[in-house]
């Protein structure tokens, strides 16, 4: 059950905040790849070559100055006529002379003023770039540490939605239990008794139920989804292949009671738990309110084709336990299979992250001890099955021992620390890292 109104909404929003983030790491990686490199600037150009100007100035006249001396006589006529033949060639060139000089005179002014300008200004653009390329670089790493922190602020944000979550479904929860109880008084039906968890028997009874919405609340959060345990509780079906009449005692919300259903393996369970009950009954699955013991003192002998207990057991007192089995045993055809799950207590993760979080849990129960208990019940084919392995990646990490890993100053007291200090991870790994649960599976001869 859930605040369905508040949903789209928290949704919408996650999907918001989800694409505003894809956007922001789109443009962040379009900024990296952006990130200009300091070209290659080329060396300044060579100095103009002056080296020939100054005999430029000196041999661009050709004509001398105050002109000739005319020789006298026929040599001077002759000496007329010849200047005035070659006169104007030679003013021409004169002129073109000057013309070359003076334009070569005011190109080497202004070759000499941008060569000095070039040198002055390429380290002030070389320092530019630098500072800009500097700028681009620390723009992203910037942006790159507010990554985290916008990861950061989106777990806070995703964590308290599912606070409020969880907080809007135990509120609806308890709305709808207070609406069963408000339509039972409406009714003139008398409220359910809200008895005592354990009777003077021994025997647990119906809890008040307030306590049973709460709890099916609980199952809802830390147990896993009905996917999640109709995936995990699929690898029991065949061990009821053919059998009938099968009992699912503590069946919860029904999830292996649906997988029966769908193989044909006719089923029907039992819980303490009224709420799971209504849920059950809900789905169409034969379903009865009641305790383990009671269930199954009201059956006939070899009346039961197989019977399942997933993580009941553990709920139990061990003088309550021991009738079960004994009980059990006697209900079971011969041949019939019983299969009991419950938490593994040898492997410390599992009972300190699952057995010790649950309040109604009574006492751990070792595999052997419970392999001991059904062989004292009679059943004479025990198997324990270990499930959900710890992944490995949750595992401690040995240290390698390869000498290639320590360089050339490795020597066999190195490799002998590593092997003893390996040793140790494979003992807590042992211990701490194993399988979660496990599963008992009895067979009546």
């Amino acid at each position: 059950m859930t605040n369905e109104p508040s949903r789209p909404l928290v949704n919408a929003l996650v999907a918001e905040r989800a694409e505003a983030h894809r956007r922001y790491n789109e443009a962040l990686t379009a900024l990296d790849l952006a990130i200009q490199s300091l070209p290659d600037f080329p060396p300044a150009p060579a100095p103009y070559d002056e080296r020939m100007l100054p005999a430029v100035n000196d041999a661009w006249r050709i004509l001398p100055d105050g002109g000739t001396t005319r020789p006298a006589g026929w040599r001077g006529r002759l000496s007329d006529l010849v200047w005035q033949l070659v006169m104007p060639v030679f003013e021409r060139q004169t002129a073109f002379n000057t013309a070359l000089v003076d334009h070569l005179n005011r190109n080497a002014v202004a070759h000499r003023e941008a060569h000095a300008a070039i040198n002055a200004t390429l380290p002030a653009m070389r320092q530019s770039f630098e500072a800009l390329v500097r700028f681009e670089s620390l723009l992203v790493q910037f942006l790159q540490q507010i990554t985290p922190l916008a990861d950061a602020n989106g777990r806070e944000i995703h964590e308290a939605i599912a606070q409020l979550r969880n907080v809007a479904d135990v509120a609806q929860r308890a709305a709808v239990v207070a609406k069963r109880e408000v339509e039972r008084i409406g009714a003139s039906a008398p409220p359910p008794d809200p008895e005592r968890l354990s009777a003077p028997d021994g025997r647990s009874n119906h809890p008040a139920r307030a306590e049973a919405s709460k709890y099916l609340g609980f199952e809802d959060r830390f147990r896993g989804s009905e996917d999640e345990i109709r995936r995990r509780l699929a690898d029991y079906v065949p061990l009821f292949e053919g059998a009938s009449n099968v009992l699912d005692v503590g069946c919860g919300r029904g999830e292996f009671l649906e997988l029966l259903r769908a193989t044909g393996v006719p089923a029907r369970g039992v819980d303490l738990n009224p709420e799971m009950v209504e849920a059950c009954l809900a789905r169409g699955l034969d379903v009865s309110g009641g305790d383990a013991l009671g269930a199954l003192e009201a059956l006939p002998d070899q009346s039961l084709g197989g019977l399942i207990a997933i993580q009941v057991i553990e709920h139990l007192e061990p003088a309550y336990l021991s009738q079960f089995l004994q009980s059990a045993y006697f209900k079971l055809r011969p041949g019939g299979r019983m299969v009991l799950e419950t938490i593994n207590p040898a492997c410390w993760v599992a009972f300190f992250e699952s057995y010790i979080r649950d309040l109604t849990h009574v006492r751990p129960i070792h595999p052997e001890t419970l392999q001991y208990m059904l062989q004292a019940s009679g059943f004479g084919s025990v198997e324990v099955l270990y499930r959900s392995p710890i992944a490995e990646e949750a595992r401690l990490e040995r240290v390698t021992s390869r000498p290639e890993h320590f360089g050339e100053t490795t020597v066999d007291p190195v490799t002998e620390l590593a092997s003893a200090f390996n040793r140790n991870v494979d003992r807590l790994n042992g211990r701490l890292f194993t399988f979660q649960d496990f599963a008992a599976v009895a067979v009546r001869n």
